[in-house]
């Protein structure tokens, strides 16, 4: 599933290729991804908006049109693919947006677990999804202090499942939450409520540290993950535990592994992190 590394990297790439951009037409090819609409009225509302800006939230893509935003969650295989000329859609393809200059914008999903929905100025940041959210780790408000308050309440909850929750910190997925933990030397079974001041403050400094790098590098591609130009992400080759079950550790050589956690799976070395 694409996280935050990866969801702004393809803002990134979208933003200077579809902003300014006004919508000709929409064709549906298959309306599951779409939500709170029936397709026939979601096309109405987007036919003549101009993209004015690609932003981000959390793992969400938001498009900023001339009245509201199209919020649109890649869940696990959701994928943007932008064409200068008209493009015949591939299998997979589920949504095609045709712009006035007749260039397109296609969106692509194997599964179909990902979302499209509308919402207005006013409701963007006040209803769910986005409603939902804390503040992201690069958020001046979030403070080692702050995050140490909310996670001393979480009295028997493991701390790697309670950096997943995305009304406590926004923007961690699993590769990243296991990551975050190994630099910081935290023991992912540890209960959240039991880390100190100084330990929830080197999880902070890491887990921004984690993601800044992982967006320098283009996200990380585990499976199928692709930036809008079909290029992979290098943050891969940089893990030190995710995905790395049974191999030596990069830092002190003990062998890496793995457990099941809260439903995922969960990678950490027993020497580095202790408990």
């Amino acid at each position: 599933m694409p996280e935050l590394p990866e969801v702004e990297t393809v803002c990134r790439r979208l933003r200077p290729v579809v902003s300014g951009k006004t919508i000709q037409a929409v064709d549906v090819l298959d309306s599951k991804i779409i939500r709170g609409l029936d397709a026939e009225e979601w096309v109405h509302h987007l036919v003549g908006e101009t993209i004015m800006d690609v932003e981000r939230r959390g793992k969400f893509i938001l498009f900023k049109l001339t009245n509201g935003y199209l919020v649109s969650h890649l869940r696990m295989e959701g994928k943007f693919f932008p064409y200068e000329t008209f493009t015949e859609p591939v299998k997979h393809t589920h949504i095609v947006i045709t712009f006035t200059d007749q260039s397109t914008l296609h969106y692509n999903d194997v599964r179909k677990f990902g979302t499209m929905e509308l919402r207005t100025n006013e409701t963007i940041h006040t209803t769910p999804p986005l409603s939902l959210l804390a503040y992201e780790p690069f958020d001046e408000r979030v403070t080692g202090e702050a995050l140490h308050q909310r996670l001393e309440r979480m009295k028997s909850r493991a701390i790697k499942t309670a950096l997943l929750d995305q009304s406590i910190f926004v923007g961690l997925g699993n590769i990243y939450v296991d990551e975050t933990l190994f630099r910081a030397g935290i023991h992912p079974i540890r209960t959240a409520a039991s880390l100190s001041g100084e330990e929830v403050e080197r999880v902070r400094v890491e887990a921004v540290a984690v993601l800044t790098e992982a967006i320098e590098r283009g996200g990380s591609t585990i499976r199928s993950y692709t930036n809008p130009d079909g290029v992979t992400g290098t943050f891969q080759e940089r893990l030190y535990v995710y995905g790395r079950a049974g191999e030596p550790c990069r830092r002190c050589g003990h062998e890496i592994e793995k457990m099941k956690l809260g439903g995922r799976g969960t990678h950490f070395c027993p020497n580095c992190q202790q408990r």
